[in-house]
């Protein structure tokens, strides 16, 4: 009767709960007491209750006896079924006073402990409530299980084992996503686009994509980024903070996978390699780099000249060609580069660092590009040829020059009078006649030139000397230019007429070489 009547006229001493039964007050009062007076002899546990030690040998013997006729899955206790239940009738009873949020569990006193259900662990989110601290390092948690998770992190426990590959995890949600790793399951898709994903924080970080979202802005710039962990990197470019460290070295990294590249030098692993050519790189990025020279494909293209590039980076260089940006400057004179690597080149000036030598005559160059071409200088090597003419060079640079004349390429402009030149150095020796500027100068007679090349020839003025000597007539000349002009089949009367021709045509000649004459 007192199930209609509600009565409930048995009430505990100590909290002053109140049962419709004696016996339920009975079973209450081993809460106060600690009396667990039913025990099971295979594993010796002691319960307060019959009922819990009942359930508690369903996990012993394997006994699941409440099953649900539409899934056929079975489970050892009622109350798991009912809520198992719910997942297939959508049902969520149990609403939030605060937000209405609805849930299907709501919180249950068991017989030996205060277990609360979703509802209930979700009043937290409300009243800020953390109940559970760690006693290792006083961080606190709103739900026990965040807190038995948090525990394997001192503990380094990790009970959930991949089937497949043995790997180990501390939480049985990421052997979950692990697992997907070999299924293959791709559970989240996106509806925008059709593009699946194996988590669903993966989804949600991809959906920022279409929607240009970015909620995690740092408070120092103000800048946002779309996702949690690129705003953390982003940090400690402000802060200088390098928290991973190589056990071989101790060089410091700002992240992890910088780390793991630069693990690469001391390990020599080499995972990726080309299909083409077999060729191994310890980096990704050098692998697309060296797939792009087999393939030729240039992807980069410069927004104001069209010119194309096979690697981001040059592109990047090459802007500042158009923006004149010189972001790099030297310490000591203030002189500014385009590029990093330039500015290194030339600090080389200031240190007198000389640090690549040449083997064979123990001569030594601050850069490897001299040494290279110190090198074949020895060697007679002429790598670079022209697909044109196919005339050979020992200097990229020479081949660069050439291949002008055939394009007719005048990429070098005066301000002044707008005349084209091929190479940049002709400009600047141009730029003289618009200066005035007359660089070098003869010490003996104080005499000055514009050019070097005049200089040298005005010096053989004074010294004599006649270099250039003609294999036919063993007529010597002070100039090269003179001896060049003359015939392979030369005879004296011929000579003598060429000059004449010459000195006719530009009159000037006549005077600088009358003593070659």
């Amino acid at each position: 009767m007192r199930v209609h009547t509600g009565e409930r006229p048995f009430e505990c001493d100590v909290c002053q709960k109140t049962f419709s039964q004696k016996r339920a007050l009975e079973r209450h009062m081993r809460v106060h007491t600690g009396e667990r007076p039913f025990d099971y002899d295979v594993c010796q546990k002691t319960f307060s209750q019959k009922g819990v030690l009942e359930r508690h040998m369903r996990v012993h013997t394997g006994k699941r006896p409440f099953e649900y006729d539409v899934c056929q899955k079975a489970f050892s206790q009622k109350g798991v079924l009912e809520r198992h239940m719910r997942v297939h009738t959508g049902e969520r009873p149990f609403e939030c006073d605060v937000c209405q949020k609805a849930f299907s569990q709501k919180g249950v006193l068991e017989r030996t402990s205060w277990s609360f259900g979703a509802s209930e662990r979700h009043m937290r989110v409300h009243t800020g409530e953390r109940p559970f601290e760690c006693d290792v390092c006083q961080k606190t948690f709103s739900q026990k299980r965040a807190l038995e998770r948090h525990m394997r992190v001192h503990t380094g426990e990790r009970p959930f084992e991949c089937d497949v590959c043995q790997k180990t995890f501390s939480q049985k949600g990421v052997l979950e996503r692990h697992m997907r790793v070999h299924t293959g399951k791709r559970p989240f898709e996106y509806d925008v686009c059709q593009k699946a994903f194996s988590q669903k924080g993966v989804l949600e970080r991809h959906m920022r994509v279409h929607t240009g979202k970015r909620p995690f802005e740092y408070d120092v710039c103000q800048k946002a980024f779309s996702q949690k962990g690129v705003l953390e990197r982003h940090m400690r470019v402000h802060t200088g903070e390098r928290p991973f460290e190589c056990d071989v070295c101790q060089k410091a990294f700002s992240q992890k996978r910088a780390l793991e590249r630069h693990m690469r030098v001391h390990t020599g692993e080499r995972p990726f390699d080309c299909d083409v050519c077999q060729k191994t790189f310890s980096q990704i990025g050098d692998l697309e780099r060296h797939t792009r020279v087999d393939t030729g494909e240039r992807p980069f293209e410069c927004d104001v000249c069209q010119k194309t590039f096979s690697q981001k980076e040059d592109l990047e260089r090459h802007m500042r060609v158009h923006t004149r940006e010189r972001p790099f400057e030297c310490d000591v004179c203030q002189k500014t580069f385009s590029q990093k690597r330039v500015l290194e080149r030339h600090m080389r000036v200031h240190t007198g660092e000389r640090p690549f030598d040449y083997d064979v005559c123990q001569k030594t160059f601050s850069q490897i590009g001299d040494l290279e071409r110190h090198t074949r200088v020895d060697t007679g090597e002429r790598p670079f040829e022209c697909d044109v003419c196919q005339k050979t060079f020992s200097q990229k640079e020479d081949l660069e020059r050439h291949m002008r004349v055939h394009t007719g390429e005048r990429e070098f402009e005066c301000d002044v009078c707008q005349k084209t030149f091929f190479q940049k150095r002709a400009l600047e020796r141009h730029m003289r006649v618009h200066t005035g500027k007359r660089p070098f100068e003869y010490d003996v007679c104080q005499k000055a030139f514009s050019q070097k090349g005049v200089l040298e020839r005005h010096m053989r003025v004074h010294t004599g000397e006649r270099p250039f000597e003609c294999d036919v007539c063993q007529k010597a000349f002070s100039q090269k230019g003179v001896l060049e002009r003359v015939s392979d089949t030369c005879e004296c009367t011929l000579m003598k007429d060429h000059l004449n021709v010459m000195y006719a045509r530009r009159p000037f000649l006549k005077r600088e070489l009358w003593s070659d004459t």
